[in-house]
């Protein structure tokens, strides 16, 4: 295990990590990986793109919705990529959500 995977380990089902005991979509894992790594790139350029554009309402609006659709892209946000129609969790408290049990074995 590296210390990313200590850090920020993966649910059970591997849908998505946890960061301060927030639960965060993963990317949908039936991406191809040339699609992943394109939109994965994009993702990154439309960050930086918020970082420039400070300053300017307009392009910082832009560049946030490049975010956005980047992540809506990976599966991150927006419809969930699985099919079981398990609701979704994210960017809620793992201990709040059927996954407290686990969490609870983690987090110590």
């Amino acid at each position: 295990m590296t210390k990313d995977e200590r850090a920020y380990p993966d649910t059970p089902d591997g849908r998505y990590f946890v960061v301060r005991g927030r639960l965060w979509r993963k990317s949908d894992p039936g991406l191809d990986e040339t699609k992943r790594v394109n939109l994965v790139s994009e993702l990154m350029a439309a960050r930086r793109a918020v970082r420039d554009a400070r300053g300017d309402k307009d392009a910082t609006a832009a560049a946030r919705k490049r975010v956005d659709d980047s992540k809506i892209a990976l599966g991150e946000r927006g419809l969930v990529w699985w099919d079981d129609a398990a609701p979704d969790y994210n960017r809620k408290l793992a201990k709040n959500t059927p996954y407290a049990e686990w969490w609870a074995g983690i987090d110590g």
